[in-house]
């Protein structure tokens, strides 16, 4: 009997040591934002770095040792994830871009780098696609890698080190024949080049696979398409053989039309879209990435003024864009083209989204779980039992206003809150 009892004892005391070893976190928030709906009165607890309970509050039992952030006013929602970001670009009002690529060091760029990424993760956004270094080599595979080693704060990232262009398409570019000046991007060319080029970077880390099926590279600087057909369907062949997508930089409506063609994962801007095209899209079940904040952004610094000065021809053709696209019913991603900006003010995006016609719980979902199942982000995007615990809660109710997806009130990341 006293074995018994003593072997009860024991079990017990087991179990409570084995439950204080646990970080519990209850979050109490005004409404939830799961992903797909929003809840009233629903709460969320977070065991160490998973997502352990989420529904209404009165239903959540919370052990002794859990710790209560009572969150009055707010909406929780999962962590947004940032589709089109170039972290080592800061904004071209600051510099241009020719002088990022070809005057600032190698060490300067990373040295931005970390601190984007930072004010990345404090703006809400836990994790991020960064399309390209843009002359900075692979270097956002280290930046990755000092992240998910807990050196330096940031996003969960998907990167595509140095993107690849046709030869002769890109920046920077000068008169001086001779002269052997950095490119923005790895240049490839035909069967042979591009299927080197693409296992070469996946080598050196690339997540995702990314070329510029155009540029400005026509007569006039027209934007003209650059890959051919072929070339992008073999691009796509080669990269999901090693498991991974290709995202394309397309804003002419033939660049598209060959992207789609060849079965790309999600086209970048879509410029030249055009209903017959988003059909097409939304039949091969390929996103949209429009990157609004970008366009707006390069016409501000040309000395638009929103709101004074009427839209310039590229923000209306953005809207026609746009348009078009949410009538289709393409899937559209949720990306700013973050460095022609700054980055921290990723949600710019989220709020031209909703500016130019989508509905807010919309762009709430583009945000959160449409990027997440695009971007085949796994256990990420949705407030679920079981996900990882990627968080943010923003001050007030952003299907009503969306802009309070700038007013960030609390940011977890992988059960560890960076900002409160």
């Amino acid at each position: 009997m006293k074995k018994t009892v003593f072997l009860l004892l024991f079990i017990l005391s087991a179990s409570i040591l084995l439950a204080q070893d646990h970080k519990l976190i209850l979050l109490k928030p005004d409404r939830v934002f799961d992903g797909e709906t929003m809840h009233t009165g629903w709460a969320v607890l977070v065991k160490d770095n998973r997502i352990e309970a989420v529904g209404e509050t009165n239903t959540i039992t919370a052990p002794a040792n859990t710790q209560i952030i009572e969150l009055k006013g707010t909406t929780l929602l999962p962590g947004f994830i940032e589709g089109h970001s170039h972290l080592f670009l800061h904004p071209y009002n600051e510099t241009k871009w020719d002088d990022q690529v070809l005057t600032e060091s190698r060490a300067e760029r990373t040295a931005r780098a970390v601190n984007h990424a930072r004010a990345t993760l404090m703006a809400g956004f836990t994790s991020a696609r960064d399309l390209g270094t843009e002359g900075a080599g692979y270097d956002d595979v280290g930046l990755k890698a000092a992240i998910n080693k807990g050196m330096i704060p940031g996003p969960r990232l998907l990167v595509a080190t140095r993107a690849i262009v046709a030869t002769g398409s890109y920046g920077p570019k000068s008169t001086v024949t001779e002269a052997i000046i950095p490119k923005g991007a790895e240049e490839a060319d035909g069967m042979d080049g591009l299927t080197r080029v693409i296992r070469s970077q996946i080598g050196y880390g690339a997540d995702v696979v990314k070329l510029y099926a155009d540029y400005r590279w026509g007569l006039d600087g027209a934007s003209e398409p650059t890959f051919t057909v072929d070339e992008l369907k073999l691009a796509v062949q080669v990269a999901s053989s090693s498991g991974r997508m290709v995202v394309v930089h397309s804003s002419t409506e033939e660049g598209m039309r060959r992207s789609i063609a060849a079965g790309v994962k999600t086209i970048e801007h879509g410029d030249g879209g055009t209903p017959e095209l988003f059909k097409l899209m939304k039949d091969k079940g390929i996103a949209l990435c429009p990157t609004l904040a970008a366009t707006e952004a390069t016409e501000i610094y040309k000395g638009w003024r929103k709101g004074i000065d009427p839209e310039t021809d590229k923000v209306k053709r953005k809207h026609v864009m746009f348009t078009e696209a949410l009538k289709s019913g393409v899937t559209i991603c949720m990306g700013g083209d973050v460095g022609v900006f700054a980055h921290g003010d990723n949600a710019r995006e989220m709020v031209l989204m909703a500016e130019y016609g989508m509905k807010p719980i919309d762009v709430l979902k583009s945000a959160t779980s449409v990027n997440a199942e695009v971007f085949g982000l796994k256990k990420l995007g949705q407030i679920k039992n079981g996900y990882l615990a990627d968080i943010v809660v923003v001050n007030g109710n952003p299907v009503e206003d969306i802009k309070v997806v700038k007013d960030v009130k609390l940011v977890m990341k992988d059960g560890v809150i960076y900002r409160q």
